[in-house]
């Protein structure tokens, strides 16, 4: 018995397992870039929030159909991924069908399951191709949509498709030489779907079917390690991310938003001298806000990496919805971009970055997109990961106030009116309350 075969596909799994390796520690190098933050409390919590949302799914459910359609995609590439176990077993070892005797017929239940799963994923993806290509659903069409997103979204419906389409297509040729009692391919295996493949291959000889069936074989498991290292350029990352993401999601309710110790500090010190102690004097940090990548939490990073592109945040922008320039999922996206770019300034200087004189603010986010913000949460609300894009905005608009004083003429005039008035309006103290004397 020839071992190259063997050793062939072990120098498969290990280059396609290296890149993919590598790829994970690349973006985790580029997450760790971003500030400290500590994540790590209320575990139980946590396990329990990426249980529900990530798992569970619990986001999707506003849109019915999608949900349910999406759901048979994400259990099916799951599930059918046992069967992945077995190849590389088999491919290995030599073998053909390990599991079967080890789980008897049990194992004909699980092929069949894994076929009637990998038939679903094929109706569920040409739906999902349809609202995308045919319907056109208006979300999917926007602007930040157009070149690489659009054809990364089509692109990996399409490797769903092959995939499949080769696993059944594996199916159906290994049935044919099951029956014809060739030594080493024992009968194993119920093939409610493939077998309606069989007469595509009706009438081949043993040899050709034996040459098919390696075919199919090798360019499935091939498929799947190129599938595996392409999600690091795609969209579909959150597929692996979706998981730390929601474990690592802000517990606290959306409205509430972190308070900068120094600037409360300073407020206290001025309100109330006699009351406060001047503890945080002398530890003002070097920036107020956030202008690029390296000013912005690792959670926030994450949040970028882990965007699904979905655009479910921007259909429910209300500033979006009216048109203005805002689009929360631009923001992760932009966001993303601009830590790749970081990535590969990283590595083209062993590690060191330099200086680009570019920023994520202005030379990717505009000021406009950050004031049209209305902070009302609705982007975190719906995202099916719990992805923060408001959290962004905030830390760039607190830049602008702060280290740049460019906020909008109307903001400017409010905060004057209040360290002066007391109030947003323009108006002395004295007489705040004089409309009641009306």
């Amino acid at each position: 018995m020839s071992y190259l075969p063997n050793f062939i596909f072990l120098i498969l799994l290990i280059l396609g397992g290296g890149i993919f390796l590598r790829n994970i520690l690349q973006i985790k190098r580029n997450i760790n870039l971003g500030r400290a933050t500590d994540r790590k409390d209320q575990i139980s919590q946590r396990w329990k929030q990426m249980l529900r949302i990530a798992l569970g799914q619990s986001k999707m459910g506003t849109k019915p159909l999608a949900a349910f359609l999406h759901l048979i995609v994400y259990v099916g590439f799951i599930i059918i991924n046992i069967e992945l176990l077995e190849i590389v077993l088999d491919g290995l070892l030599g073998t053909h069908r390990l599991f079967a005797p080890l789980l008897g017929s049990f194992y004909n239940i699980l092929i069949a399951s894994f076929e009637l799963l990998a038939l679903l994923v094929l109706v569920a993806v040409f739906f999902f191709w349809a609202r995308r290509n045919v319907i056109k659903i208006k979300r999917f069409w926007k602007a930040e949509m157009k070149g690489w997103p659009k054809y990364d979204a089509d692109l990996i419906l399409y490797f769903e498709v092959v995939l499949m389409s080769l696993f059944l297509c594996m199916n159906a040729t290994d049935f044919l030489i099951q029956q014809q009692d060739v030594p080493h391919f024992i009968k194993a295996g119920s093939f409610p779907v493939s077998q309606f493949l069989l007469p595509l291959f009706d009438g081949f000889a043993l040899e050709t079917l034996l040459i098919l069936e390696r075919i199919f074989w090798w360019a499935h498991i091939a498929g799947i390690l190129v599938f595996l290292n392409y999600l690091y350029y795609s969209k579909h990352l959150h597929i692996l991310l979706a998981f730390p993401n929601t474990f690592y999601a802000k517990l606290v309710p959306d409205g509430k938003f972190e308070v900068d110790q120094n600037i409360k500090n300073e407020v206290m010190l001025m309100l109330y001298p006699d009351q406060t102690e001047p503890s945080s004097q002398g530890e003002v940090p070097s920036k107020f806000g956030a202008s690029d990548v390296f000013d912005l939490q690792w959670t926030q990073l994450m949040n970028a990496y882990s965007c699904t592109e979905c655009g479910r945040c921007s259909e429910a922008c209300p500033a979006n919805l009216t048109g203005k320039k805002l689009s929360p999922r631009k923001i992760m996206m932009d966001t993303r971009d601009r830590l790749e770019e970081v990535g590969k300034n990283l590595n083209a200087n062993n590690g060191v970055f330099k200086p680009d004189d570019k920023q994520l603010l202005h030379d990717y986010i505009s000021a406009e997109e950050l004031w049209a913000c209305t902070s009302c949460n609705a982007c975190v609300d719906v995202c099916p990961i719990a992805i923060d894009p408001l959290s962004i905005i905030m830390d760039m608009r607190q830049y602008l106030v702060m280290e740049q004083s460019a906020a909008p003429q109307q903001l400017n005039s409010m905060m004057n009116n209040i360290e002066n008035n007391g109030a947003p309006w323009p108006f002395s103290n004295q007489d705040r309350l004089q409309w009641a004397n009306e």
